[in-house]
């Protein structure tokens, strides 16, 4: 509770700093109450104004939610801490990270040559050779290559398009289950979260709609390897979505696909439908290596200007010996044919944990990508009966906004023979926590 941490201040910004010093010394941790407004202006000697006013700024920055009766919290990510996952405790087996497999990745070689002298390559951010393979990368899945940009990364190209877009208090359409970083990134920006549904096929149409319909100014969806349910959009519901979509066409539409050589699933991009506002990106870091943080995207030239424009006023350009490094194994016929057996394997253990699940008489869901979700009534019954048996799953809180509880399993790397111990182990800690907790 907040009252264990002495909150301080005469003035808003005094009372918004003491705050935030509270969350980053880890004083208050995500999840901690403030005291009501009146209450803390009493104790502070100053106006409820003030407070009310401070308590709006650190809502604006993300550091704090209002949850109506519930009160003012400290957010699960707030904006000035990072949120890690948990360590994993020795002994466990680890299918809570998302992580690639190490033995399905190429081996790392910087460029030989580096690039000559201390210049600035503002004029010239971007290799042509590297515009050209990641064209020839898009183009055979439909998407527009016209306009091409990078990043550091999704979250990072992500984030700097929504913070040019939009303002503090705008709503993102956002997927639910969606993944935990993006959802923490929205409300690090001082934007609200509105919650879109997804199944099998990813994004419902309907709570599409209906998230349109409040207002919401961007919408961000996975077209396959949904994380963390593992959906993948058909044909059929690709144009149900382009066409709800046409209803507003001033709404940034971003596309994630992030793990997409490694999906197993054909993409269906919406950036095909003729939308006026859209950005496919997408991430090597799941089939090249987690450090290379590059991403390209194919866009429309509004959200190319806005984006390179800040672009170069923070960072300037992506690091060339970065793209050099990218190109060479984009490029790499060795490591094109351990991309293909990476995703041939990440299917295989995918199915193979889905098919002993089923055996057990339990749902699973992941159509493509390298994560099964299973919906549960008790996440933290099951965490800890599995951890028991020795397996660290990820609960699913981290990644829901209003939907079901669950837990997400990562697959890529679980042998077929793991996954019927899994699998048999979750049936009796399902059982056993159904008995514990009531069904």
């Amino acid at each position: 509770m907040a009252t264990q941490y002495g909150i301080s201040g005469t003035t808003a910004k005094g009372i918004a700093s003491s705050v935030e010093r509270g969350v980053s010394e880890g004083a208050l941790g995500p999840g901690a109450a403030l005291p009501p407004v009146r209450r803390l202006a009493d104790e502070l000697g100053v106006s409820p104004g003030t407070v009310a006013t401070a308590y709006k700024e650190l809502r604006r920055r993300g550091i704090v939610v209002t949850r109506g009766r519930g009160g003012t919290v400290v957010a699960a990510a707030p904006a000035v801490a990072s949120r890690r996952p948990p360590r994993v405790p020795d002994g466990l087996r680890d299918l809570a990270g998302g992580h690639p497999d190490p033995a399905l990745l190429p081996r790392l070689v910087p460029p030989s040559h580096l690039s000559p002298g201390a210049r600035s390559h503002r004029s010239t951010p971007r290799l042509a050779r590297l515009e050209d393979a990641v064209r020839d990368w898009l183009r055979p899945d439909g998407v527009p290559t016209e306009y091409v940009t990078f990043a550091h990364g999704a979250l990072d190209l992500i984030g700097r398009l929504l913070s040019v877009e939009l303002r503090p208090g705008d709503a993102v359409a956002m997927e639910d289950p969606g993944y935990h970083h993006l959802l923490d990134l929205v409300t690090a920006l001082g934007l609200r979260t509105v919650s879109v549904a997804v199944d099998d096929e990813g994004v419902r149409p309907d709570a599409l709609r209906g998230a349109l319909r409040a207002g919401v100014r961007a919408v961000v969806c996975s077209p396959r390897a949904q994380n963390p349910y593992g959906g993948r959009f058909s044909t059929e519901r690709r144009d149900a979505l382009v066409e709800v979509l046409r209803e507003e066409p001033e709404v940034l539409v971003v596309e994630n696909d992030h793990a997409s050589a490694v999906a197993d699933a054909p993409l269906h991009t919406l950036t095909a439908g003729g939308l006026t506002r859209w950005v496919h990106v997408r991430t090597v870091s799941k089939f090249l290596g987690t450090d290379l943080r590059w991403a390209a995207a194919a866009c429309d030239p509004t959200t190319l200007a806005r984006h390179d424009g800040r672009l170069l006023l923070t960072s300037g350009w992506v690091s060339h010996l970065l793209q050099e490094t990218v190109y060479g194994l984009l490029t790499d016929d060795g490591t094109r044919a351990l991309v293909t057996r990476a995703r041939e394997t990440y299917a295989l253990r995918r199915g193979a944990l889905l098919q002993e699940l089923e055996k057990h008489g339990l749902e699973g869901h992941a159509t493509s990508g390298m994560n099964v979700w299973v919906p549960v009534r008790d996440e933290s019954a099951v965490v800890n009966g599995l951890r028991s048996y020795g397996w660290w799953v990820a609960a699913g809180a981290r990644f829901r906004l209003v939907a079901g509880p669950g837990v997400r399993i990562s697959v890529a790397e679980l042998e077929p023979v793991d996954a019927a111990r899994l699998a048999s182990d979750f049936a009796v800690v399902l059982g056993e926590s159904e008995a514990t907790y009531g069904g």
